[in-house]
């Protein structure tokens, strides 16, 4: 039986004790639909992270996919992210963001199914150590705002905005240059296992969609038919001289 599960919160502070209880998830409204997920507004309004390489969840199921639109201008404590996650998983897909992937720890978001409770749809935040990848993931608190969710068999879709981010901790200092972190990881009714990362973007600056798009710069090495044609040029420039 097709399963669509859906969740609407319009403000929530996410806080996981010790010890997850796989029931005790976000309480959940039926037929709210998460936007559409396409490729339309990468490198224009929103910074695209995906594996595998430029896939499009509008028509691959297997894309691991985020979106993230940040606030122009700064916000007062920081930029307010909104980010769409999308991606396969029977236990959840997750979006982490870090200063540097290999020191300190990651804010990890998480959209999940309990496959065990009829794959209902739950939403947490938690916190995962980059130093010591396969520890537990801790419980972390984060306001999280506008949480919408849907489970359809492995798929798991989710919206949700984070407000004041800021990659340092001087207030009167915004910074939004974050490593991204895409990856999955199980759930087996009560406890996340660790993070599995499919993607470490390396840093990009959340406020610049093309932070990560490849572009033709014109110090670029001439081609092989401009070096011809420079070639031919000065052979007739020499001729007229002569």
């Amino acid at each position: 039986m097709e399963r669509v599960l859906t969740l609407f919160v319009a403000a929530l502070m996410v806080y996981m004790a010790p010890g997850i209880q796989g029931t005790e998830h976000l309480s959940f409204a039926n037929n709210t639909q998460v936007s559409n997920f396409t490729r339309q507004s990468c490198g224009v309004t929103e910074l695209c992270v995906e594996t595998p390489d430029d896939c499009d969840p509008a028509g691959n199921s297997s894309c691991l996919f985020a979106a993230i639109n940040a606030s122009i201008p700064m916000a007062p404590n920081g930029t307010d992210l909104a980010i769409k996650l999308s991606g396969e998983s029977m236990g959840y897909i997750g979006l982490g963001l870090t200063v540097n992937s290999s020191e300190g720890s990651t804010m990890l978001f998480i959209c999940a199914q309990n496959s065990s409770s009829n794959g209902t749809f739950f939403f947490r935040t938690m916190q995962r150590n980059n130093v010591n990848t396969t520890d537990a993931l801790t419980p972390s608190e984060r306001t999280v705002t506008e949480i919408r969710g849907w489970v359809k068999d492995k798929m798991i879709r989710c919206e949700f905005n984070i407000p004041d981010v800021n990659a340092t901790s001087t207030r009167s200092s915004h910074a939004t240059t974050f490593t991204i972190l895409l990856g999955t990881g199980t759930f087996d009714g009560n406890t996340l296992s660790p993070f599995n990362v499919s993607l470490d973007s390396g840093p990009l600056n959340l406020r610049d969609p093309t932070s990560n798009v490849v572009t033709t710069t014109s110090g670029r090495a001439p081609t092989s038919a401009a070096n011809a044609v420079l070639l031919l040029l000065s052979v007739l420039s020499l001729s007229v001289m002569l």
